[in-house]
C-alpha cells in the first residue's frame, strides 16, 4: 500500500485514481504523518459493503434469540 502526503495527493488525483482505477493499488492520504483517508478501487469498497451486511445479517439473527419485553411494560418499569 502506497502513503502519499495529502500535497501530493491534491496534486495529483487525477494520477492517483487512475492507479487506483486500473491498477487495483490502495494508497493511503496523510497528513503530518497521520492517516486521513485512503483511496480504493471501487470493487474493494464493494466487498467491504457485502462484508458489513453479512454481519448485520448475523447481528439480527443473533437478536432474534435476546428475549424481549414490551413497550408498555418496559415504560411501567421505567416509572414512565
Amino acid at each position: 500500500m502506497t502513503t502519499v502526503p495529502i500535497s501530493e495527493a491534491r496534486e495529483h488525483l487525477s494520477d492517483l485514481g487512475n492507479r487506483v482505477s486500473l491498477r487495483g493499488e490502495r494508497v493511503v492520504v496523510e497528513r503530518r504523518g497521520k492517516n486521513l483517508f485512503a483511496l480504493v478501487p471501487v470493487e474493494d469498497v464493494e466487498l467491504l459493503e457485502r462484508l458489513e451486511d453479512v454481519l448485520d445479517l448475523d447481528a439480527i439473527r443473533a437478536a432474534k434469540h435476546e428475549p424481549t419485553i414490551s413497550l408498555a411494560k418496559l415504560k411501567k418499569e421505567l416509572g414512565l
